[in-house]
């Protein structure tokens, strides 16, 4: 049991380290700057998964580091976004435990099409959907912090898009 508590508590502190650089990445206007320090965020969110041992929701988050890299690189690259999208269904399949998995599978799918076709706030909408299956997959996973940090992840994309909307930025990629 006390290596349960162990992993459970580090669990939480990791997530909580993820919390931090999300809230500073969907508060920039700037996407190239999102994308830097989800790519980080990631990492932990990967960590914090795999310490849950929720399979499904770890390796999604790590391809979502590679995903977040590639898109940097190669934006709108549609071969690229498919072999992404694949990964995230194979990593699925490979790992699948249930039902429970579901959202953690949505918003993999849906952060894969929307990072790589998407710009502004478009691409901030689809992952403001995305971020609230990951609410539902940290809720199921049991992650307190994880399910806070979407959370507030959710809420400050939210913001953002208003901000960037008072800016004058059109909404359609």
């Amino acid at each position: 049991m006390e290596e349960l508590s162990l992993r459970w508590l580090a669990g939480q502190g990791v997530s909580l380290v993820a919390l931090a650089l999300c809230l500073v990445a969907f508060a920039s206007k700037r996407d190239d700057k999102l994308f830097v320090l989800l790519l980080f965020a990631n990492v932990a969110f990967a960590a914090q998964f795999a310490l849950f041992a929720s399979w499904v929701a770890a390796g999604i988050s790590a391809l979502i580091v590679v995903r977040i890299a590639l898109v940097r690189r190669f934006p709108r690259h549609r071969a690229l976004m498919v072999g992404m999208l694949l990964a995230t269904l194979a990593v699925a399949a490979l790992t699948w435990s249930g039902p429970r998995d579901l959202p953690a599978l949505a918003a993999g799918l849906l952060g894969t099409w929307g990072m790589f076709m998407l710009r502004g706030i478009a691409m901030r909408v689809t992952l403001a959907v995305a971020a609230f299956c990951w609410v539902l997959s940290n809720l199921l996973a049991g992650s307190i912090g994880g399910t806070l940090a979407e959370s507030l992840i959710f809420i400050t994309n939210l913001v953002t898009i208003l901000r960037l909307r008072r800016d004058g930025r059109p909404v359609l990629p």
